[in-house]
C-alpha cells in the first residue's frame, strides 16, 4: 500500500468521489480508501486529494502528485520528501 520510492513514499488509493465529506475512510484491496465530497469533473477529485494528503501529512501539495490512475478509482500517488514510515505513522497506519 506504501512504499519507499527513491526520493519519496508512493501510496496505493482508492478513492469513493462525491461522498458526503472528505475523509481518509481505511483501507480496501491493499489500498488506502479516501472519501472525496468533489466529484471526478475537471480533476476536481484529484486536486481534493492532494489538497487532503498535503494536510494529513503536513507536505506542501507541489510535493504531492498522482502518478497513476487520474481518471480511475483506483490511483498511485507519489509524495517527495516523506519515509513510508512517517506516512504510516501520520495516518495512523500499522507499521
Amino acid at each position: 500500500m506504501i512504499r519507499d520510492a527513491p526520493d519519496g513514499v508512493v501510496i496505493a488509493i482508492k478513492v469513493i468521489p462525491r461522498a458526503g465529506n472528505t475523509a481518509i475512510a481505511g483501507t480496501r484491496d491493499n489500498a488506502l480508501l479516501i472519501r472525496l465530497a468533489a466529484a471526478p469533473v475537471d480533476g476536481a477529485a484529484n486536486s481534493a486529494l492532494v489538497a487532503l494528503l498535503a494536510r494529513i501529512l503536513g507536505v506542501p501539495a507541489r510535493q504531492i502528485a498522482v502518478v497513476a490512475g487520474e481518471k480511475s478509482r483506483s490511483k498511485r500517488v507519489k509524495v517527495v520528501g516523506v519515509s513510508a514510515e512517517a506516512v504510516r505513522q501520520r495516518l495512523g497506519l500499522p507499521g
